[in-house]
């Protein structure tokens, strides 16, 4: 049985300070602790630690660093959320337009459409808890005036109400019949559905992990987008299709570059990113996975 006991937090310094972390009064560990918790922390020191069975902490480590690498982290989640936002308006976006257009406005609840009519039960599922909880003035008056009508209502109000992940599902459980689906995938410099699914899917996923403020620093990603063989618009030059590459951080924000130079042409995405790098001088790049001079890749100029 579980027989840890909790620590205060002079005891939870205390007990850094044993193990090798370097900790001085400007440091204001106290301070920190009691706002950010120590498992929370713990995820940003524990490349630090030579033992990992033991905790203890390679010489020169430092509280200080510690404490960066998590503002770091928490600026860069920031960032990529302002990133993901814009590129998810715009799939909503043309969602809306493309297959309302091509069926009718519930096409979204039309399973003819759909590959995987059980993973359609569930994304419905989920978007009738979301409306039925909605406070939204355009939901309530879509009821309140239509309350005979027991379908969702129209796409262009109903899909306003869903995440980017079940954006994505629904984009991707789209029969490849469906001339949309292509369409979308086209006017995103992605040519055809055979690619766009997969690099949704890795972007709702770390919208997710920015959404909960979970750790993207040193972070190994599961799952592996497709790349393009000969993208249509600015790519990287210097790039492994290999599964390695993928568990780290920089291909996924290439994608997201990639999508967002279209959804927002001029955007300035890069010099972010690099002052970020700039702020931080202690954060290693490689533990995204950034490749040398990346700024100066087409896809980033």
């Amino acid at each position: 049985m579980f027989q840890k006991k909790p620590t205060t937090i002079q005891e939870q310094i205390q007990k850094l300070k044993d193990r090798g972390l370097q900790i001085i009064p400007k440091d204001n560990a106290e301070h920190y602790l009691s706002h950010i918790s120590y498992y929370r922390l713990g995820e940003y020191w524990y490349s630090m630690q030579y033992d990992k069975e033991k905790h203890l902490f390679k010489e020169n480590s430092r509280f200080s660093d510690a404490i960066a690498l998590y503002g770091f982290d928490r600026e860069l989640r920031i960032l990529l959320f302002d990133v993901i936002e814009k590129i998810e308006i715009s799939l909503r976006t043309k969602l809306i337009y493309h297959l309302s257009h091509e069926s009718d406005p519930w096409w979204f609840a039309n399973e003819q459409l759909f590959k995987n009519k059980y993973e359609l039960e569930k994304t419905l599922a989920n978007l009738k808890r979301e409306l039925s909880r909605s406070k939204d003035p355009t939901i309530k008056n879509h009821r309140k005036k239509h309350g005979d009508d027991l379908r969702f209502p129209p796409a262009w109000k109903s899909l306003e109400q869903t995440s980017f992940g079940a954006l994505s599902k629904l984009y991707g459980n789209l029969k490849n019949t469906v001339k949309a689906k292509d369409k979308i995938a086209e006017e995103y410099g992605v040519v055809n559905h055979t690619f766009l699914p997969s690099w949704l899917q890795s972007i709702a996923q770390i919208r997710n992990y920015c959404a909960h403020h979970s750790r993207l620093w040193n972070r190994n990603l599961p799952g592996a987008p497709k790349l393009l063989p000969k993208p249509p618009n600015p790519w990287i030059v210097e790039i492994e299709n290999v599964p390695r590459q993928f568990q780290k951080l920089y291909v996924h924000l290439c994608l997201m570059k990639y999508l967002l130079n279209t959804v927002q042409p001029g955007n300035t995405f890069t010099n972010k990113l690099d002052t970020l790098f700039q702020k931080y001088p202690n954060v290693d790049p490689d533990a995204l996975g950034m490749k040398p001079n990346w700024q100066n890749e087409p896809l980033w100029k």
